[in-house]
């Protein structure tokens, strides 16, 4: 019984030297991958963000302290335990949160590799006499694919008449992280006399890579009896990518146009090219003298002598 003291000592003074895995039994950092392969890798969120389950396995005899550090790709944050203490012959769960990554940013489908590393510092509560002893485990972080486009209708310029046209410049810009067209296209109105032109169906015909544009012109006409009214355009485009893999992203934009009575046509001359004075012409409603009274008239004046002074 007297040795037993120094018997503990011994056994401590042990298990603070390394290595000491065949007396003592050993631990292990391990990564809880998807599916249980760790060729599979973890899906980045489209907020950025993903959550990484690990552990670490003590099977030794007594309890070890261990700290930990990370390495994140595409300029993510880490967020985990900064150390913990594990029991003999305990496994224990941790989290890693990872956030801030831009995925629009990076390639749909990019993968970049991450480490855990777990350094041990502690046995059984005790310093570590040469530290340095550590394990690490990676895994790949990917990036999702996104759809996402937006749309923009420029603003006319200023009223139109009713009777006559405007060009409407409309623009899709893909904003996503892949390789994207427009599906569908639809043009809408609330006034019955306005009508639109098919000029945005050639939208659809260009592939429109990450961070580009494509731009068609739409045509509005209004009825020459349109009356007096503000009327309201509104153009929505959705993704072809979006829809052939199950899913919907849909832009939507609007403007509007002022529509004006026609232009007052000048009157009309009935002989622009007579440049002369008018002529008056006096017109009577009295009947013209027949000849009967022309001829006694004459002979009246005849038969009556001159007046002499």
């Amino acid at each position: 019984m007297r040795w037993s003291p120094i018997a503990g000592v011994a056994i401590l003074l042990l298990t603070c030297a390394a290595p000491v895995h065949g007396q003592l039994g050993s631990w292990e950092l391990g990564i809880e991958y998807p599916q249980d392969n760790e060729d599979v890798p973890f899906n980045v969120g489209t907020d950025g963000g993903v959550a990484i389950q690990f552990f670490v396995n003590n099977e030794e005899l007594v309890d070890i302290g261990v700290e930990f550090d990370y390495e994140i790709p595409f300029g993510g944050e880490a967020d985990g335990p900064e150390s913990e203490t594990i029991g003999a012959g305990d496994n224990k769960s941790f989290t890693l949160t990872v956030s801030g990554i831009d995925v629009w940013s990076f390639a749909a489908d990019s993968k970049e590799e991450f480490t855990i590393s777990a350094t041990l510092v502690t046995r059984a509560g005790l310093p570590i006499a040469l530290p340095g002893e550590g394990q690490e485990a990676v895994g790949d972080l990917k990036i999702p694919t996104i759809y996402s486009i937006e749309v923009g209708i420029s603003d006319p310029v200023g009223p139109m008449n009713a009777g006559s046209d405007v060009i409407l410049s409309v623009t899709v810009t893909n904003s996503g992280n892949v390789q994207d067209k427009v599906g569908e296209v639809e043009v809408s109105d609330n006034c019955p006399l306005l009508t639109t032109d098919n000029g945005l169906d050639s939208l659809m015909t260009s592939n429109i890579a990450p961070g580009q544009s494509v731009e068609a012109n739409l045509i509005a006409t209004a009825s020459e009896s349109h009356p007096r009214r503000n009327c309201k355009i509104e153009v929505s485009v959705s993704s072809n990518g979006a829809m052939n893999s199950g899913g919907s992203e849909i832009a939507e934009d609007d403007t509007t146009v002022t529509i004006e009575p026609p232009l007052a046509e000048p009157d009309e001359d009935d002989d622009p090219g007579d440049d002369s004075d008018p002529v008056e012409v006096v017109s009577s409603s009295l009947p013209a003298p027949g000849l009967v009274t022309i001829i006694c008239a004459s002979a009246l004046a005849f038969l009556t002598p001159p007046r002499r002074p």
